[in-house]
């Protein structure tokens, strides 16, 4: 007993590190877009650079995508209670719809803008000072991409993560800004900068379209990767006194995990000593998934469960011989 309650107070201080760099992080997200959507709607205004617009509604969406992680965040580590039993880590996903949603609509305004410019195509002046935002907006953005991806490395935060990717896109974007800037005003080639835009924009919903597929995985219980599953009957079936697992069902809710399965015992076992077999196990499962909250169900080796064949699946050992059943 005592070492599973050394065990527990490791996991919560673990959470609660965690919990802090998670903060620490939406913090920094929402500096830095702010900072640069400041500095680069003073270059726009300079500039006129249709490229630099797409690179500002940007730098505006993400400014907008930290400021919901933050709340999103806050909330999602906030402690179960009464009304959610299950904890708050659904904010995540939700968070992560919003953003997907405020990427789309900007991303469709600046193709309209783009194919205007490529209609009735605009000189970009002062382009020196498009260039200087765009080198500065670089630097910051890296430093804060660096810093999200140690916060990830640690926690695993799904909106952080959707942060990070955002960030990492816009390195490339600020890159493209600059090279977009350079044919426009060296080379002389005006529709450089409304097809760079285009090619933004492009990227943009590819993004969103990522974020969506990955924030209705989470909230609609999107099973393990399959190596995970496997990993975990593998943990519960190396108990000597386990004859198998079935009926296993994983999902997560940002950064809680949560496993069920059920084990096949002895039948002559105690419930004492089932238990105790049940609890190892247990503990074993949640060295390798720190995180999760796992539930075992204990079942006399040879019960047949009609009623749970069409939950589970692939996850029973079969007799040399025998057909899984369809």
């Amino acid at each position: 007993m005592s070492e599973d309650i050394a065990v527990a107070a490791v996991a919560s201080d673990a959470d609660s590190a965690n919990g802090r760099l998670m903060r620490r992080a939406t913090y920094a997200a929402v500096a830095v877009a702010g900072t640069l959507v400041v500095v680069k709607l003073v270059a726009y205004v300079l500039t006129g650079s249709v490229a630099l617009l797409s690179s500002l509604i940007d730098s505006a969406l993400d400014s907008a995508a930290s400021i919901v992680n933050l709340i999103a965040v806050r909330h999602a580590l906030q402690p179960a209670d009464e009304e959610h039993r299950f904890g708050h880590g659904k904010a995540e996903p939700l968070a992560g719809l919003g953003q997907a949603a405020f990427i789309t609509g900007s991303s469709v305004f600046l193709l309209f803008e783009a194919a205007s410019r490529l209609w009735d195509p605009q000189p970009v002046t002062q382009g020196w000072v498009g260039i200087a935002v765009m080198i500065f907006a670089i630097v910051a953005t890296i430093g804060l991409v660096l810093y999200q991806k140690h916060v990830v490395s640690r926690t695993n935060s799904i909106a952080v993560n959707a942060d990070s990717l955002h960030y990492t896109g816009d390195v490339l974007i600020n890159v493209s800004v600059i090279v977009s800037i350079l044919l426009s005003t060296l080379a002389g080639f005006p529709y450089a900068d409304p097809i760079f835009a285009i090619g933004i924009a492009a990227y943009l919903l590819w993004n969103a379209k990522g974020i969506f597929l990955s924030s209705l995985d989470l909230l609609m219980d999107r099973e393990f990767e399959e190596e995970d599953r496997e990993k975990i009957l593998a943990i519960a079936r190396e108990h000597p006194m386990v004859h198998d697992a079935h009926d296993l069902r994983t999902r997560s809710s940002g950064q809680q995990q949560f496993i069920q399965l059920h084990l096949e015992l002895g039948r002559n076992l105690t419930l004492v000593k089932a238990h105790a077999i049940a609890e190892q196990v247990e503990r074993q499962i949640r060295e390798v998934f720190p995180q999760a909250d796992v539930l075992i169900h204990q079942d006399p080796v040879g019960i047949v469960e009609e009623h749970h064949d069409d939950l589970a699946y692939q996850d029973k050992v079969l007799e040399p011989g025998e057909v899984p059943k369809e």
